[in-house]
């Protein structure tokens, strides 16, 4: 009985718990199993080395961001394959830790994770449109990942050129926080929005 009460209390909170508990998961499996050095030379998972998709999207995001960097500052320029560098000295490396692969991986078991109300009284149909529906929503997921990584890095690059100082703040707080953010607006969407139209019908 005390077991049942407690669920009974526990369950109108069911998701946001579900969406931390895989939140927490998904980070920590990602930092336990990806491992890559601060140049961007290798990565690797479980000892296997996965570099080139990483260095492929380190040095997309690199030319994405030179690129609007560009449109604002005409003192900016590009050294190698990952540096966009002032005249006056400062600049930022763009590495494997850059690409929003990680944010977007974890974008995806959030949505995966998203469960019917009741799964053992809806019929296995609705059941899977509530998958079709997780297929078209993940890659659109995946693009607001893309276009906020590009975006924050460029807004970051644009804001350390008079301000380096502030690089530590922008990127491991302000911004990083922001991403988070938006990936639980975009979980928001899918479970107050998207799943009870499903599971209406």
């Amino acid at each position: 009985m005390k077991f049942r009460s407690l669920k009974q209390q526990f369950e109108p909170y069911k998701d946001v718990i579900i969406f931390v508990i895989t939140l927490l998961v998904a980070n920590y499996a990602w930092k336990w199993t990806m491992v890559g050095d601060e140049n961007g030379d290798a990565v690797t998972w479980f000892g296997i080395d996965i570099t080139a998709p990483f260095e492929f999207m380190a040095c997309h995001v690199a030319d994405a961001v030179y690129w609007i960097v560009g449109l604002f500052r005409d003192t900016v320029y590009k050294v190698g394959d990952h540096v966009i560098r002032y005249d006056n000295g400062v600049g930022t490396s763009i590495i494997w830790g850059c690409t929003g692969l990680k944010q977007s991986f974890i974008f995806m078991c959030l949505i995966l994770t998203v469960l019917p109300y009741k799964t053992l009284n809806h019929k296995s149909e609705i059941i899977n449109s509530l998958w079709f529906h997780k297929l078209w929503f993940i890659p659109l997921g995946w693009l607001c990942c893309y276009a906020f990584n590009i975006a924050r890095i460029a807004a970051i690059t644009l804001l350390i050129e008079f301000h380096p100082d502030w690089f530590h703040f922008l990127h491991d707080y302000l911004f990083k926080y922001l991403f988070y953010a938006m990936l639980f607006g975009l979980w928001v969407i899918f479970v107050e929005k998207i799943r009870p139209r499903v599971l209406s019908h």
